[in-house]
């Protein structure tokens, strides 16, 4: 019986903020040379390093190879990486994030960063809350994801 062809998950070293870039350039260079590599994955939690899925390093080798911005692959006594270490990555925001409706929050970002508002409404499937600014002279309920909102007093407290 033949042995199952299993690929493995490599991690790779790459210039903080340039993680985007190089995981596009590295595409392109997979699609062009037809190399084996199966996933790329960037955390955005991990910075300068992101995660290629393919039968070897010889794959990876040649997908990185020239490709500017790019350290090297990661040489570990063991250089796969196990999907389970991997798992929280892909764990949805909303399970990490408690809000309810009522607590009071300040944005973080976009036109209204730094404002204060109430959370009207979750919708945890799309990691959004619709909000009502507090200081806003006519109550207009803004919609913005979880991740743009920190909770500075909940529900219920005083």
């Amino acid at each position: 019986m033949a042995e199952e062809n299993k690929t493995k998950i490599f991690t790779v070293r790459t210039t903080i903020g340039k993680e985007k870039q190089v995981i596009d350039k590295i595409a392109l260079n997979v699609k062009k040379k037809g190399l084996g590599v199966q996933a790329i994955v960037s955390p955005s939690e991990i910075r300068g390093y992101f995660f290629m899925e393919a039968d070897n390093t010889d794959e990876i080798r040649a997908a990185i190879y020239g490709i500017p911005n790019v350290k090297g692959l990661v040489e570990r006594d063991i250089q796969e990486v196990e999907i389970a270490e991997l798992d929280k990555f892909f764990s949805p925001v909303s399970d990490s994030i408690k809000v309810e409706e009522g607590d009071i929050v300040e944005l973080s970002s976009g036109p209204f960063k730094g404002d204060k508002a109430k959370i009207k409404r979750v919708d945890k499937i799309k990691e959004e809350v619709v909000v009502e600014l507090l200081e806003a002279a006519v109550s207009i309920p803004l919609t913005v994801k979880l991740d743009s909102i920190r909770v500075i007093q909940k529900s219920g407290e005083e």
